[in-house]
């Protein structure tokens, strides 16, 4: 077998919160006051590169498989402030070299923050995007769009691919479970629609959905002939989901595949590199190492762990 086709033998898709990618310039239609020179974070230059810097680096470690090792040809970021992070993450970090393009949402969420898609246009050439908007409940804040990507891989198919934020449970689950299921529910009208122009499509969904895989508003996307690839998917140096909160371990972040790519789907598993993870002195075991506890900076990476899901082509 040459070496060619052992490069575009496997498709990688990487889900990462990045835990408030923010950069130290106000938006003045944003509440982004919170990581501002002068804020009570002391949200720096110096601060915002090593960050940058350290989101390049878990990209670039979720490449590694095995003894092999290859950049990832997608991967879907949430809690990403403008394009002008974006430009810095692929033109200006670690990545620099990497050759990833990228698309973003531009949503009505009072702090600014986005969904965006990495994607290599060596294995995935690009079509079309669009932003799916969520017409917010009654006394709902405006939450993220949803992101939609369409491109040409290797095989000459054409992967529909859609990154989610959903609302988080702050305030309750169970208060805030409308919220979530309006995501899903709006979700899984945009999958149905691509399913009636191409009934047997090839399509990936990402994200952060602040929901457990057995959860009411993931249910719903059951209902459109997708399934959790991440539903099983742990670590091999002790993280049990991709996020921790007061010591339990939680899967709030899903990878989602079409039944057309159910045969092609090879593993999925959480990302807990030892670099990524800290003793947790308050209640045992190990948590991500993120960017803040509160405001004391600790130069981490993000309170969230990638989630790596690989197919064949």
């Amino acid at each position: 077998m040459s070496l060619g086709i052992l490069l575009v033998s496997f498709f990688t898709f990487v889900e990462l919160n990045c835990e408030n990618l923010f950069d130290c310039v106000h938006d003045s239609l944003k509440d982004d006051m919170e990581f501002l020179p002068d804020s009570y974070r002391h949200w720096n230059h110096y601060k915002y590169w090593q960050k940058i810097d350290h989101i390049g680096q878990e990209i670039i470690a979720c490449g590694e498989d095995g003894d092999d090792w290859s950049l990832p040809d997608l991967v879907a970021l949430c809690e990403v402030e403008n394009d002008s992070v974006m430009t810095d993450l692929t033109k200006r970090s670690l990545l620099r070299k990497a050759g990833y393009e990228y698309v973003m949402t531009n949503s009505p969420n009072e702090r600014g923050i986005d969904v965006a898609l990495l994607y290599s246009p060596l294995s995935f050439a690009f079509i079309n995007s669009r932003s799916v908007r969520i017409n917010p409940l009654k006394d709902m804040r405006p939450t993220r769009d949803i992101l939609y990507v369409s491109g040409r891989i290797i095989t000459g198919d054409t992967l529909h691919v859609f990154v989610v934020h959903a609302p988080s449970r702050f305030g309750g689950e169970k208060l805030t479970r409308p919220y979530r299921m309006l995501v899903c529910e709006k979700l899984s009208e945009a999958i149905d629609s691509v399913y009636r122009i191409t009934p047997n499509a090839k399509i990936l969904i990402a994200g952060d959905f602040n929901d457990s895989y057995d959860g009411k508003p993931m249910k719903k996307l059951y209902e459109s002939k997708v399934i959790d690839v991440s539903a099983e998917a742990k670590g091999s140096h002790g993280a049990k989901g991709s996020y921790r909160y007061h010591g339990h371990w939680e899967s709030i972040d899903h990878i989602l595949c079409s039944s057309s790519l159910k045969d092609s789907f090879l593993d999925c598993r959480i990302a807990d590199f030892p670099f990524l993870l800290e003793e947790d002195d308050k209640y045992g075991g190990v948590h991500p190492k993120r960017s803040y506890y509160g405001a004391k900076f600790k130069n981490g990476f993000s309170d969230h762990l990638p989630l790596i899901a690989k197919f064949s082509l």
